[in-house]
Formats: structure tokens, sequence, C-alpha cells
């Protein structure tokens, strides 16, 4: 077996040289190839053992060929590779070299001097125990060298004797007991040396002056129990100390004068260790030469703060302290005296039962003060009246995690500079307009209430907080109806929390007195509206961010969010709103978007909405980001993104469109950095889909989801194929037919305008072009001013007309206001002459001529074959505007064309007369009739 393993691995050496990532096809199939047909020649047997052997090695070189380092601008990880020796093909210009978590054993330098350029060589999490010397001269450049987790449980005195340039050296967590013979002697440039997590009993790091420029010192998690004054000696020539890290060391003894070489240290950190109250004390009094200004106690074993502590800290300018974590339980009177420069004090998690009025004297110059889970568990904590009157300065106060807290009228008196306050996590169950009145002098910006236990807010609870500018109440169980009161007083508040509480029920008046609100965060508070028909927002013209989501609201009226033209973001996400846009809904979709006219962010995430209008989104110019994922969603309009040319960012995931049209996306997509269509149920087909797909395959907009997750649901023959892979070469031929469906359906269209136009108003044409014709020919009336008519008008009516027409309209030739003359056949007619021939010679001795429209005269024969066309003829022919209609009755224009060939449209309005039904209204009429008689026949 291992024979035949053996010549596998030298068949596939020899014939496989360089290996891919896809190297175990590539090479598995083109070693069975050769087999194969060593096989056919009847040179070779492919035995079950065989195969097995030449799977196990080909995997064994991919795994090898698959761990290359990854090599960016000038660093070269090569990390988490299992390497054993250093990679010799890298670049040689690299800077940064990470070597670490791999299986080194040594560091040769030969094999390292290729990438002399290095600045940073990372080889931790290795095996190491040996450095040679020569390491460092053939990398001149090396700055920083980590050999964190090795096996270094020695140094050798020449490790690092070229090493002049290094800056920054981890040792941590290499197992070693003691440094000797001044390993770090020659390290003149070093400023950051780590040696924590090791076995070091001792800070001693040598026996003569050495690392004159180290600025940090880590001696963390050794075995340190001593601070001896002799063990930093190698630092007397140091000014530049600024950092001493301690921490976690069994320290019992501290000599005096131990910090004598550190007169320039900055922070010391003696965190995890067992200190008490006298070795606290001590290390005070032993910071009294340095410059000290942070100093971190945590959870050292301080139970107790007596007024002698401290005191050797009073002529330093410590601005930071940290006593976090020391189940404290007494501070006694003045113990903070001596911290005049104190900035910074944390307090977090002791167990004080009882602060006295002059725990905190002497921290005026304090702004942060940190008693997050500070007071004892105990009910019977007690915190005397005007305790904090001290704190002068103080900005930021954490009292967060005590439950037992219950402070008076006067708790909190004398912090007149307080801008920030955070309460989380006590217990409020009611706040009364004297919970907080103890901040009436304070200058506080933000208040914290979140996870308080709040059920309910009182009639102006927070009066006393007039510049109060963020207000936190989430996380609670309030449940009440806001009515306004609740924020009276609160004349500056730009930011209301409100979300995740129980119930909270708006009318039209929650935030009038707060018109100042910017930002309103109301989302998880099971929301609802008093009424519909008035907006709870419409005093808010300042609000730029409204949070609504998660509330399952259902029914919101068309003017709620009316006159929020500031509004910049709205949250509307996990509601019931698709009745909202439904067709069917009474009174149609309700546009409750409209107005938002500077919204750039909208989220309407999974509210069923399976219908979107038109107008949905008009007006919305600013606009984003729009999140429209997980709904219904199925047809868009192809007007809906008219507006929408600004945005950015459009997530319609998990909905049910099928068709991602041109017309409908193309405005939107032009300026689009991230697109999220995910798990849609596409229609791959060319009119649906290809515009999309090209699309897809072009742009270079970050697309969520693609490729996998953009996959064809119909038809079948493309179903669970990708979009990005849709064939859009068939859809080419369809390009000719469709434009010729198109010229054909538009020249069908204008040929059926046409002959429609034609039947219903050829008529105007023909009338019209009669008009034209006759004045190109110069048929025209003879000026007035040179021709004198007999008459004023010729009547013609019907027979049984004739009544009418000698009661009511020959009467005017006697009215002196009127003065007309009228040719009425049985008057005016010559004798001698034939009918037809009075009837021409009247007409043309007539300067008008009057219809008596009545539906005897359409039926009368007589008018209808020889007076009408003579009269038309004549005036068509002379080119005059002679003919008046006068309407006895309601006769249909379709009718009167039917009978006699005329149109009302042919006629001048002054030219078309209805004789009134009221009395009253007969000498308007003459007028009309005397106007239209008087006007000219001129055709205009």
């Amino acid at each position: 077996m291992i024979t035949n393993c053996l010549s596998i691995i030298q068949s596939i050496s020899k014939n496989f040289l360089f290996l891919s990532l896809n190297c175990f096809t590539d090479i598995f199939l083109k070693h069975f190839k050769n087999i194969y047909y060593r096989i056919k020649m009847k040179t070779a047997y492919l035995s079950p053992a065989y195969l097995l052997c030449s799977v196990y090695v080909i995997s064994a070189l991919c795994v090898m060929a698959e761990k290359g380092c990854t090599v960016t601008l000038e660093k070269a990880d090569c990390s988490h590779r299992e390497l054993t020796v250093i990679p010799p093909d890298l670049p040689a210009s690299i800077k940064v070299l990470d070597l670490s978590h791999n299986r080194l054993k040594r560091l040769p330098a030969a094999n390292i001097s290729r990438y002399d350029k290095l600045e940073h060589l990372d080889v931790g999490y290795n095996t190491l125990h040996i450095l040679e010397t020569e390491l460092c001269p053939k990398l001149p450049m090396l700055k920083i060298l980590n050999l964190q987790h090795n096996e270094f449980v020695k140094i050798p005195e020449k490790g690092f004797f070229s090493c002049q340039g290094l800056v920054e050296l981890y040792m941590n967590s290499n197992g070693i007991r003691e440094i000797t013979e001044n390993p770090f002697e020659n390290l003149q440039s070093l400023q950051i040396l780590d040696v924590s997590h090791n076995k070091m009993t001792s800070t001693a790091l040598g026996d003569k002056e050495q690392l004159p420029n180290l600025t940090e010192l880590l001696f963390s998690h050794n075995m340190i129990t001593e601070l001896k004054k002799e063990a930093l000696t190698f630092l007397s020539s140091n000014n530049t100390m600024q950092k001493l890290d301690l921490s976690s060391n069994p320290v019992k003894l501290i000599q005096q004068d131990c910090f004598q070489q550190l007169g320039n240290l900055r922070t010391l950190i003696m965190a995890n260790m067992t200190l008490g109250t006298k070795l606290t004390e001590q290390v005070c009094s032993e910071l009294a030469s340095t410059k000290i200004e942070v100093l971190i106690l945590l959870n050292s074993q301080l139970s107790k703060i007596h007024n002698t502590t401290l005191k050797g800290l009073a002529a330093t300018n410590l601005t930071s302290l940290d006593i976090s974590k020391n189940s404290l339980s007494v501070i006694d009177n003045n113990s903070f005296i001596y911290l005049q420069h104190l900035r910074i004090l944390n307090l977090e998690e002791n167990q004080v039962s009882h602060l006295s009025s002059r725990s905190f004297n002497g921290l005026s110059s304090v702004k942060s003060l940190n008693l997050k889970n500070f007071f004892s568990s105990s009910k019977d904590i007690k915190i005397d009246d005007l305790s904090f009157q001290w704190l002068k300065n103080l900005e930021y106060l954490n009292l967060e995690n005590n439950k037992q807290l219950a402070p008076t009228e006067v708790t909190f008196t004398g912090l007149i500079s307080l801008k920030n306050v955070s309460f989380s996590g006590c217990n409020f169950p009611v706040v009364t307009n004297n919970t907080f009145s103890s901040f009436s002098k304070s200058q506080l910006i933000l208040l914290n209430l979140t996870k308080t236990n709040l059920a309910k807010l009182e009639y102006r609870a927070f009066s006393y907080l007039e510049h109060l500018q963020v207000l936190d109440l989430g996380l609670n169980r309030i449940d009440q109806e806001l009515r306004g009161h609740e924020f009276e007083g609160l004349q500056s508040l730009k930011m209301i929390y409100l979300s995740y509480n129980k119930q909270l029920t708006l009318t039209s008046n929650s935030f009038i007195t707060v018109p100042t609100l910017e930002k309103l965060y109301l989302r998880k508070s099971a929301l609802t509206f008093k009424s519909l028909s008035t907006s709870p927002f419409s005093h808010l013209q300042n609000l730029t961010l409204l949070d609504l989501g998660n509330n399952n609201i259902a029914n919101i009226g068309e003017a709620m969010f009316a006159g929020l033209h500031n509004l910049r973001i709205l949250n509307l996400q996990h509601n019931n709103l698709e009745r909202l846009w439904k067709k069917a809904n009474p009174g149609g979709p309700v546009l409750f978007l409209k107005g938002l006219i500077r919204l750039e962010i909208l989220d309407l995430l999974s509210n069923g909405f399976d219908e979107i209008p038109s107008d949905a989104f008009k007006g919305l110019s600013s606009l984003n980001i729009l999140e429209m994922g997980e709904n219904n969603v199925n047809i868009l309009p192809p007007s809906l993104f008219d507006d929408q040319s600004s945005l950015v960012a459009l997530d319609l995931h998990r909905n049910l469109i099928t068709s991602v049209e041109e017309k409908t996306f193309k405005n939107v997509f032009r300026n689009l950095n991230s697109l999220n269509m995910a798990v849609n149920p596409f229609d791959c087909t060319c009119e649906s889909i290809m515009w999309f797909a090209n699309w897809l395959n072009s742009t270079n907009t970050s697309v969520q989801g693609r490729p996998l997750q953009y996959v064809c649901n119909t038809p079948m023959n493309y179903h669970d194929g990708l979009v990005q892979s849709f064939d859009s070469s068939p859809c080419k031929d369809t390009a000719p037919f469709k434009a010729v469906f198109i010229t054909t359906f538009t020249l069908t269209s204008c040929f059926m305008f046409l002959v429609l136009f034609l039947h219903f108003q050829g008529w105007r044409t023909k009338f019209y072009w009669s008009i034209l014709e006759n004045k190109i020919l110069g048929f025209r009336e003879i000026d007035p001013g040179n021709k004198i008519f007999d008459y004023d008008a010729y009547i013609i009516h019907a027979q049984k007309d004739m009544a009418w027409v000698d009661r009511y309209l020959l009467p005017l030739e006697k009215d002196k206001t009127c003065k007309l003359k009228f040719c009425f056949e049985e008057r005016d007619f010559e004798g001698g002459l034939s009918v037809l021939q009075s009837i021409v010679n009247s007409i043309n001795r007539s300067r008008k001529i009057i219809f008596v429209i009545t539906n005897y005269f359409l039926n009368d024969q007589w008018c209808r074959r020889f007076k009408i066309q003579h009269a038309v003829q004549q005036a068509i022919e002379q080119s005059r505007d002679s003919i008046i209609l006068l309407f006895l009755e309601d006769i249909p224009d379709y009718k009167l064309n039917h009978t006699i060939h005329l149109r009302r449209g042919m006629f001048k309005s002054r030219c078309i007369l209805e004789w009134p039904a009221h009395k009253e209204r007969v000498n308007a009429f003459k007028l009309k009739l005397k106007s239209a008689l008087g006007s000219s026949n001129l055709v205009n």
C-alpha cells in the first residue's frame, strides 16, 4: 500500500507542477486520464487501494496549494496557514508580514532576509523558542515585532542586540520566568514593551540603565509579589515613561520609593489585585512624587475609603480615578478632599448603603461620575440631603441599576452644571411633578429613564427641566392616554423616545406643549389614535424623524402627516396599512404621504401592501432611501417613481413582483447605489425581464443577493434559472414585428378617426370650404353703404306658424324703438308675378332672412324644397352672413341637420335666437333681434 502511494506521489509530482484553487478536480481528471490510457494499453491495473491513495494524495496537495498568503498593498497575511517555514515567494517590497497562528519553530534570518523592507513582523502564536541575533540586521527597517504566545522561556542576551530601530516589542504569554543579562540594552528607540502573561516574579528587566525612550511597560498577569525600589533602576535615565500596568499580580508588599524612577508616570493600572485599604493608601503615598493623572484600582479589594486613604494624591494632578468593582461599602466624610484636579470618578459596582452629606466633599472639579450599581441592593440605603452639592461642575451622572434609589426633592440640589443623567434600570413606577424637582437649578439636557418600570406620567412631570433636549422613556410599561400636559415645561425639548412601552393613546394635543420637538420615537408601543380626523403631530412643525414602526396600525387619515414639511425620516415598518392603498377602499386610496416634500428615508417594510396607487410617492422628490420589502406587491404603476430621481437605495425584497420593466424603473435606477429585489417570483419573458437582466449584467450598483436570490419562477422552461443568466437573444427577433405593429396600429387608428370625424363633423368642413371657395372666387357682399335694401328681413315660416308671426313678429314694425320693416309674403308680394319669382325678388330686396323654426317648419315641404335652399344658396354665393334662426321650440341639432341640412354651429351666436317662455323676457328678445338684424352681412 505504501509503495503504491509513493508511486502515485511520484506520478502526480511528475505530471502536475502547478496547483490552483480548483486543483482537486483538475488533477483528479488529468491523473486518471493518464491511468485510463495506461489501462487501455494494458500497462496498468486500477485497484481500489490505488484509487484511495490517489484521492488522499491529491487532496493533501490541494490543501497545501490553497494555503497561499493573501497580499494586499504592502501587507502579506500568512496567518492560520499551518506553515512550518517562511514563504519564499512573497513580494520583496512588503512592509507588513503576518505569520501568526502557524507552526513555525524557527525564524531563520537567511530565509527572511528577502523581505528587508519589513516594518512590522508578527510571528505570534507559533512555537518559537530561539531568536537569531542576525534577524534584526537582515531587517533594518523593522519597527514592530510581535512574539506573543511562543515558547521563549528565557530571552538570550544578544537576541535583540542589533534591533536599535525597534519601537514596539510584544513578548507576552511566553512563560518567561526572569530576564537576565540585559537583553534590551540596545533598544534605544523602544517605546512599548509588553511582557504580560508570563511567570516573572520581579519588575526588573536588567541591572543597567536602558530603554531611555520607553513610554509603556506592561507587567500584568505575572507572579510579582513585591514592588521593590531597585527593580526599576534600569529606567533611571528614562524621562518618557507614562504608562505602567501591574494588573493581576499577587502584590503583598510595596517598598518605599518603589516608583522613584518613574517621575513622569501618567497612568498606573493595578486592577484585579488584593490591595485592600492599607496597600491602596501606600500606593497613593508612593505616587506623590510622580505626575500621575490616571489611576485604575478596579477590583482591588478596597472595601472602605477612609479620610486618609487617598491623602498621598494631594500633591498630584490626578484627573481620572477608577475604584469600581470593589464591594465598597463605606466612604468616610471628606475622603476626596485631596483630589482637587479630579475630572473623572468611576465608582461602579460597589455596595454603599449610606451616602453622607460630605462623602463627595472635595470633588468640585469632577465632570463625570459613574455610580452605576453603586448602592447596596438592600432596602435600607440612605442618601443624606444635599449629598451632591459639592459637585458644582458635574456634567455627566450615571445612576443606572440602583433599584432602591428614591430621590427626594433636595437629593440632587447643587448640581448646577449637570447636563446628562441616566436612571436606567432604577425603579420609578410613577413620575410626579416633584420627582425631579431637585434638578430645577441644573442645566440638564439629557434624561434617561429606560427600564425604570415606569407606568405613568403625571401632570407636568418634567416641568422643572426647562433646558432638557433629550427625554428617553423607552423600554417601560407606560399605559395611558397622552393629553399633552405631561410634557408641559419642556421648552427646549428636541427628542422623545417612547418606544417599547405597554400602550399609548395619542390625542390631538399629545405634543402641543413641545413644538420644538425634532425626533419622536413611538416604535412598538401598541399605538392607537383617539381621533383620525385630527393629527397628534400637527403641532410639530420642526419634526425631522418620526418612528411609528411595529405598532400594527391599520388606519390613519390622509392628513395624519400634513404640515410636517421638515420631516426627513419616517418609519412605518411592521404595521397593517395594506387597506389604505387599495382601490376598493371607501373613498379611494389614502395618500397619507402627501406633502412630505423633504422626506429622505421612508420605511414601509412588512405592511401587507398588495396595491400601490400611481400617486403614492408623488411629490417626494427628496427621497433617498425607500424600504418596501416583505410586502405583497405584484404590479407597480409605470409612473410610480416619476418623482424619485434622487433615490440611492431601494428595497423591494420578498414581494410578488414578476415584471421589472424599463418604463417603471429606468428613472429610479439611474442614480441607485443599492438595490434589493431578492426573492421575488420573476417572470422571465422578453416583456417582463429582458431589460432588468441586461441591467443586472451591466450595472455597478450594489445588488443585494445577486445572483443566487434572483431566480425565475415562470415560464416553466426558465423555472429556478437565474435572472442574470436570462438569454435575451430571441427577444431581438421580435423587434421588427413590434415596429410594424406600432406603425400599422397608428395608421389604422388615424384612418378610423378620420372616417368618424367626416361622418359626424363633415358638414362643418363642407360649409367652411364653401365660404372659403366663395371668398377666393370673389363673391362678396356689396358694401351696405352702397346698396339700399327695401326690407330689414324676409320672414320664412311654415303655414301653420302664420298666426304667431302675425301676433308677435309683425307688431315690431310699429314699435318706435325698433323701427323695423319685414317682408311678409301674404302682405308684401307684388301682384302679377309668380310665387317663385316673388320669393327670389323678396330675398334680394331684404337685408336679412329670418327662419321661424318649429316642427311645422321642418316638415313644411315648400319651405324645405325651395325657400330654405334658395336663401342658403344666395348667402353662400354672395358670401353673406344674412340668415337668422329664430327657434320657437326646442329642436335638437341632429334633427335640424337631418331635415334642412343646417346646424347651429354654422351660424354666429348672435344669429341664433330663441323665443322666451316668460313674458318678462320679451323685451330682451327684441333687443337681441334688433342687434342681429343690424349686424353686418360681411363674412369675417
